[in-house]
């Protein structure tokens, strides 16, 4: 239901209300604000301007050949809606610069959305993970600073994966700067089509598969990165104006595209050393997710959308949700293995975090976290325990859940912590040295 109407008063802002004067895909209706589906910022609808793009390139099977996309600056999200109909799991990008008030109005509608600032550092995702990068009325200078934002979308995207640009208005000056940059890096355009219904400028690009191509070039500007700097860090680095190498190696993820979606989630890729750590995993989540936490924790699931793994080893928590109406943000610490690449492959989403700092999203904004040892792991780093829980305190909702499992010396002062937040414990357990915590929210205000 959230995905057509959401109540007002949990999203109201000035910015917000200046927003709807002026737009008619988002109506307030008393204490709700509706989507109506007939209304979007796409002239003819989203389902049409989702088929004219598979018109113009059929390799786009929304739904099978591409599953995962990052959706740059959040709108209405009425194309993430429409997305999600054709099980294409596509995350909204908030920028800071942008009326990120519109990421908060996704997150409530049960949307997968980040708030990232978007200027001078890396995106938080691995290299080479994104089937495809989709920005709407982008008010984006990519052609500026040698096109160094537009290098980060080429680090991200996969080998082959598409990026679509749409806009109605185009300086002819900064089509030029954008056709001489895209030339520059050898992505292909592919379409180039105004729709007369939507009265919208689509052009698709495509990210070339091999390093052949760098090397035709006549002017090698932008240069390719050197050998020993990692595409997947992403923690603090500043953007580089260079183009990575495409990989070639058996080893390296990102040589091969993925199996169609829904194949892709139990499909363990070449590059993956111990593909039995992978299944033991994948069956020890399915095996407590079916047996314990959809059934014995008290949840009511069906109020269940947004959810959170604070630390995703191979997404084996999420998959193992994957036949519920909800989705999942993996998140991997950045001072743990980096698995993230393997998350992706299996067609879902996550992102690089640091415990230490706060998370990239509105207070109130998930349904559900679940921390698995996430405590132990970070106690020697973090000052205190009570700082992340705190900040799991502002993320999720009132009549939200957490489910910590750790160590029980650890447990029992984060129980304590918890129930000084006013926290309802609804079931703890313990067997020999471990446990499990499960908590809920209530609308205590201190």
């Amino acid at each position: 239901e959230s995905k057509f109407k959401i109540l007002y008063k949990n999203v109201a802002h000035p910015k917000l209300a200046a927003y709807i004067k002026k737009h008619n895909s988002l109506v307030e209706s008393g204490e709700y604000l509706t989507f109506p589906q007939n209304q979007s910022e796409f002239k003819g609808g989203v389902p049409h301007y989702l088929e004219s793009i598979e018109e113009m390139v059929p390799d786009i099977e929304w739904g099978k050949n591409i599953r995962l996309v990052l959706d740059i600056g959040c709108t209405d999200s009425s194309f993430v809606a429409s997305l999600l109909d054709k099980e294409v799991l596509a995350l909204s990008l908030g920028l800071k610069d942008d009326l990120i008030d519109l990421a908060q109005v996704s997150l409530e509608r049960g949307f997968p959305t980040v708030s990232s600032p978007f200027a001078s550092r890396r995106l938080p995702f691995p290299s080479g993970v994104f089937d495809a990068i989709h920005c709407s009325g982008c008010s984006i200078p990519w052609h500026s600073n040698g096109g160094r934002l537009l290098l980060e979308m080429n680090r991200i995207l996969r080998p082959s994966g598409y990026f679509i640009l749409s806009t109605k208005h185009d300086s002819i000056d900064e089509e030029e700067a954008m056709t001489r940059l895209t030339a520059s890096i050898c992505w292909n355009i592919l379409a180039h089509k105004t729709d007369e219904v939507s009265e919208v400028g689509v052009k698709i690009y495509q990210k070339p598969d091999s390093n052949d191509i760098y090397e035709l070039r006549r002017k090698r500007n932008p240069p390719l990165c050197k050998e020993n700097e990692n595409p997947d860090a992403a923690w603090y680095v500043p953007m580089r104006s260079c183009i990575h190498a495409i990989p070639s190696a058996i080893e390296q993820h990102g040589t091969e595209w993925p199996e169609e979606w829904p194949k892709r989630l139990e499909t363990y890729p070449d590059w993956m050393n111990d593909k039995e750590k992978l299944i033991t995993d994948t069956n020890h989540w399915k095996a407590i997710v079916d047996k314990s936490y959809l059934t014995g924790m008290g949840i009511d699931w069906s109020n269940i959308r947004n959810v959170m793994d604070m630390k995703a080893i191979y997404g084996g928590f999420a998959a193992a949700l994957s036949r519920q109406k909800i989705w999942v943000m993996n998140v991997v610490p950045v001072h743990a293995p980096d698995t993230l690449p393997f998350i992706f492959e299996r067609g879902l989403i996550g992102i690089y975090h640091d415990w230490c700092e706060s998370f990239g999203t509105y207070p109130r904004s998930y349904d559900l976290l679940h921390a698995d040892h996430l405590f132990s792991r970070i106690k020697n780093r973090c000052k205190q325990p009570v700082s992340i829980v705190v900040e799991m305190d502002r993320i999720v909702r009132p009549g939200g859940w957490v489910i910590v499992r750790d160590k029980v010396e650890i447990l029992d002062p984060l129980e304590a912590i918890l129930r000084s937040l006013h926290w309802e414990i609804r079931m703890t357990y313990a067997q020999k040295e471990e446990g499990i915590i499960c908590a809920q929210k209530t609308l205590w205000r201190p």
